[in-house]
């Protein structure tokens, strides 16, 4: 097992949303090839709907050009041990089975994650973590980069944490299981305000996680397209 203190570069909100920031979490990451979990063809199928709809992905017009996103599930339905996209992948419109890792523990309190895999794991397997430690019930978890369902939460009345609380610490992984537990429910969005157009939706199911997934983003065309024709 290796350990070290892993960087990522991440959005995070000091003063505004979008200014860069460099997380440190430590990580103890053991290389291997093979990982396995039987929700992987669902877990991977979502991923790459949601890349081609511009949910997870890298752009150079966004972001600085950096990556934003990812998915993840339980290896099973009773395990704290979860399969994740791995770091610097967002760039690739198909992942395999090399770009997931598995994240043995994730101890969000201490800032600690310990993995194992092809990949390293980002910052985000930490609030992963969190929502799964939030409920027995929460089976898949997805992280997309939204404007539109971001700009939105309010009216949509999504959950939200602090624009204070930086993604990838351990003060988001709090909030968000707190958003969690206070839901009372196995299916949900959260919004990120101090993660520019971030949001997470979890599930009991992965078709149920994609599925409200699509709901949110449909609602906010809406009232997008309403907004503008009430300004015209």
């Amino acid at each position: 097992m290796i350990s070290y203190l892993s960087q990522e570069t991440v959005y995070r909100a000091e003063g505004h949303p979008g200014k860069e920031g460099v997380i440190q979490y430590q990580l103890e990451y053991q290389p291997e090839h093979n990982i396995d979990c039987e929700y992987f063809a669902a877990l991977n199928g979502w991923r790459s709907y949601l890349f081609r709809l511009g949910l997870i992905g890298q752009q150079d017009a966004r972001y600085d050009g950096l990556g934003y996103g990812n998915i993840s599930h339980r290896l099973n339905s009773e395990s704290q041990r979860f399969i994740i996209s791995g770091t610097q992948t967002g760039h690739l419109p198909l992942l395999c089975r090399e770009h997931y890792v598995v994240v043995d523990k994730a101890e969000p309190h201490l800032n600690r994650i310990v993995a194992h895999g092809p990949v390293k794991p980002s910052s985000e397997a930490l609030t992963h973590g969190a929502l799964y430690l939030a409920s027995p019930s929460v089976q898949c978890v997805m992280h997309v980069h939204s404007p539109l369902i971001w700009r939105h939460a309010d009216t949509m009345k999504l959950p939200a944490t602090s624009a204070q609380i930086p993604y990838g610490t351990p003060q988001m992984a709090v909030a968000v299981k707190n958003c969690v537990e206070q839901s009372g429910e196995s299916t949900g969005a959260i919004a990120m305000q101090g993660h520019e157009d971030g949001i997470l939706v979890y599930s009991d199911d992965i078709e149920a996680a994609g599925g409200l997934m699509l709901e949110l983003l449909v609602w906010a065309h809406h009232l997008t397209e309403s907004s503008d024709i009430r300004g015209s």
